[in-house]
């Protein structure tokens, strides 16, 4: 997540990964560093340890949806944080 921002902050397009139980944490982390809309995407918990081909299988699930958030086609996982204040 403060990779994301960091990067967001020098101007980079970025979606950050979050896995679902840590979703909470990145809404505070983006709202306290002023970036409360970075974007987001929720990845299944836990993505460590697992085998190269989950991970595989992950990717390729993901990167079309990622890819399109990017370019705006649709909507990152996170509501407007900013918002929710």
């Amino acid at each position: 997540m403060r990779d994301g921002i960091e990067l967001a902050q020098r101007g980079l397009a970025v979606v950050a990964l979050v896995t679902e139980p840590f979703w909470p944490q990145g809404d505070l982390i983006a709202l306290s560093n002023g970036m409360p809309d970075v974007p987001r995407v929720r990845l299944p918990h836990p993505v460590a340890g697992t085998s190269s081909e989950a991970m595989s299988v992950l990717a390729d699930e993901i990167a079309p949806r990622l890819v399109a958030v990017l370019r705006g086609d649709t909507t990152p996982d996170n509501a407007s944080v900013g918002a929710a204040s």
